[in-house]
Parts: C-alpha cells; structure tokens; sequence
C-alpha cells in the first residue's frame, strides 16, 4: 500500500502537467483592481514569456553558424537579459503573494507540482548561461581564473550552464506555451477581463527599448569577440 500512494500520486501530478500543458485546465485567475491582479499578473507573464520564446528561437537559430553569426548571438543574448528579469519577477510575485496567503492568488490556485519544482531551475539556469555570456564579454577573451587553486574556463560553464538550461528550457517551454497563447489569445473564451492591459503591454515594451540599448552596449563592448570572429551585419 505504502508503494501505491506515491505511484498514484505520481500519475495524478503527470496527469495535472499534461492537463496543463495541453490548456485543458486552467488557472482561475480573478481580475482585481487597476493592475488586473493575479489575472493581470498570468497576463503580463505570458506576453513576456511568448516575446522570450522568439528571441529564443533567434538565439538558437545564431548557433546553426556560431562563427559567421556571433554578433547576432551576442546581441540578442544581452536582449533577452531584461525580459528575463521581468518574467523572474512576476513569477516570484505570484509566489510570494501566494505563499503569503493573499486571497485571489490562493484562489486561483498553484501550478502543478512539477512545474514548482522545475521553476527555480529555469530562473537560476537562464541566469548562470546569461551571466557566464555577458561575463565572456566583459573578459574580453576565455582567460581563466584562479578559484582555490583551480583554473576555470568561462567559456567552458557558458557550454555546461547551457546545456542545464536547455534541458530545463525544453521541459518548461513544453508546458507553457499552449497555455500563454490561450491567456493573451482574445478570444479566449471563459478569461475574466483584467484591467491595466496598456500598461501592462507599455512596461513589456520599456523593457525591450532597455533590453534594444543594454543590447548594443554590450555589442560595443565585445572588441575581442568580434575581432577573432568577423564583425556583425
């Protein structure tokens, strides 16, 4: 008996993911005040996770030719950095305000087990590959550093930190995207209306024009890469 109970358990917490992952089931995130809420909040979360999967999917088309491509792959790599800090945060504001028993966040419900436990690892992986990149950069070269007596190539955990991250991305993307493009589709049916939707889409928006500028910062700053590997067009 004590063996069936986690195996069931285990069956009901896949059946949820695929549950949620296909749309099937939902969040019953309730419209509240101004800012929309814990409605207003999946909403903000989901256009800044869709715009994340396009740059994305740029990003990972740089990788086809790495050598011809590195400008574009360091210029959208810097891009994605503010996005990500916004989507960290909303996501830890869910929690937060979840965790600390606010009424229409509770209400509405936690995502699946799986997804709990697979968040944490999206957040810390996408910013250890993003770290290490912007870290290349700033370097100016893959020289290594001394760390109690070990030397460590930051080129070397840009490669391991990525592979982390793909494999968590995968997973994640996987079960998030149907989900998003229902949330912000409109003609979702059955989604309460949230207001602040222009302000929601303007703070998605300031944050790309941040992520355009730190974007070509970063670029400028990448004299070595480009240097060895061809100047970006």
């Amino acid at each position: 008996m004590e063996d069936v109970e986690p195996a069931s358990r285990y069956a009901r917490g896949l059946e949820e993911l695929v549950r949620t992952a296909t749309g099937e089931t939902r969040r019953q995130d309730q419209p509240r005040g101004r800012s929309g809420g814990p409605a207003g909040n999946a909403r903000l979360t989901s256009w800044t996770g869709l715009a994340l999967l396009v740059m994305l999917a740029v990003e990972g088309f740089t990788l086809l030719s790495l050598g011809s491509m590195l400008g574009l792959h360091i210029w959208v790599g810097a891009l994605l950095v503010p996005p990500v800090l916004l989507k960290s945060a909303t996501t830890s504001w869910r929690i937060l305000r979840y965790y600390t028993g606010d009424a229409g966040y509770v209400s509405a419900g936690p995502p699946p087990l799986l997804l709990r436990l697979l968040g944490p690892l999206v957040i810390v992986t996408s910013f250890a590959v993003l770290g290490t990149g912007l870290a290349l950069v700033l370097m100016g070269s893959d020289s290594f550093r001394s760390l109690a007596g070990l030397h460590l190539s930051m080129l070397t955990a840009h490669k391991a930190s990525f592979a982390l991250w793909f494999a968590v991305m995968t997973l994640h993307v996987l079960a998030r995207t149907v989900p998003a493009l229902r949330l912000v589709s409109a003609g979702a049916s059955g989604e309460p209306k949230a207001e602040g939707e222009p302000v929601r889409l303007g703070v998605l928006a300031a944050v790309m024009v941040v992520g355009v500028v730190f974007a070509v910062v970063v670029l400028n700053a990448s004299t070595f890469w480009m240097s060895t590997f061809g100047q970006f067009h």
